[in-house]
């Protein structure tokens, strides 16, 4: 019996979810908003005749019922066979509380927590929202959304979807310490001891997928060091990851600008491991291909 694929999108509020199920529509999906956390399984169940193959749902602290339930629930679901891939959106509290500031919207907390007699704060919602979710987001795929333009969120969805849930799915990506390491990264290794290709005026304009940078870069042996050592640490521990039965692992590459050295090791590393059956690659700060 053939099953639908389903995605389910949760996270914080404000992360990005609305983006994201808007980009998994435009790609076909069966898509439903706020779903009660009790009808996921029939909801599920009721498309196992087959006329639909894709559905997106979210759910979120907008959701009624227990959300401690959805752990439970997924687990079922995927006990019976149904291709599920959860998505964990988050960003970090200076980006959530921004977003709010330029929507004007209020937290979906804020009604709920005020019920006990004093009006919470903006923050107080965020971080009573991060305690509800905690369990939900250590065993999922997590993407930070903090600084990421709509169309990279677009793209980044676009890319894990397509990628089938087994065997692991190894995500590259590099970013800058000047904004901090994401939240959804499970190994960070720091490139900033590398040559700065920053400072040589006719590199600076270029990132680290441009030839003359990745010229510039293996003329240092430190530079091929690295890389070896990063490969050679991933590939002794990345058959423990799966034997842990993980789904995901995330390793971060950071410099300074995110631009030159972290998007060549990333780059280099994702051609290394280009014989690993699920492999994605991200750059926290290069304009999405549209």
């Amino acid at each position: 019996m053939s099953h639908t694929s389903v995605v389910l999108i949760t996270g914080i509020s404000g992360s990005g979810k609305s983006v994201a199920l808007r980009m998994l529509e435009d790609a076909g999906y069966t898509c439903v908003d706020n779903l009660p956390v009790r009808f996921l399984h029939d909801f599920i169940g009721s498309m196992r005749n087959g006329l639909i193959k894709r559905v997106a749902v979210a759910i979120d602290v907008r959701s009624p019922g227990e959300l401690d339930e959805l752990p439970g629930v997924i687990k079922a679901l995927r006990a019976m066979g149904t291709p599920l891939r959860v998505v964990f959106l988050d960003a970090d509290d200076e980006t959530l509380i921004h977003r709010y500031s330029e929507s004007r919207r209020r937290h979906p907390l804020s009604e709920r927590m005020s019920a006990s007699g004093a009006t919470p704060s903006l923050h107080q919602c965020i971080v009573r929202e991060r305690e509800m979710l905690d369990p939900l987001r250590n065993q999922e795929h997590v993407i930070d959304t903090s600084g990421l333009t709509p169309g990279q969120l677009r793209a980044w969805i676009r890319d894990l979807v397509q990628a089938d849930r087994s065997p692991l799915l190894l995500t590259f990506e590099s970013f800058t310490y000047k904004k901090g390491v994401p939240r959804d990264a499970d190994l960070v290794f720091d490139v900033r001891c590398l040559p700065n290709p920053h400072y040589d005026a006719a590199l600076r304009p270029l990132t680290g997928r441009d030839e003359p940078v990745a010229l510039w870069l293996e003329n240092y042996p430190d530079v091929a060091m690295m890389v070896d050592d990063i490969e050679l640490f991933i590939r002794k521990w990345l058959p423990r990851y799966t034997d842990d039965t993980r789904s995901y692992l995330t390793v971060a590459i950071g410099c300074t600008g995110g631009k030159h050295r972290s998007v060549y090791v990333v780059e280099s590393l994702a051609r290394r491991f280009a014989d690993h059956q699920q492999l994605l690659v991200r750059h926290r700060n290069q304009p999405a291909d549209e």
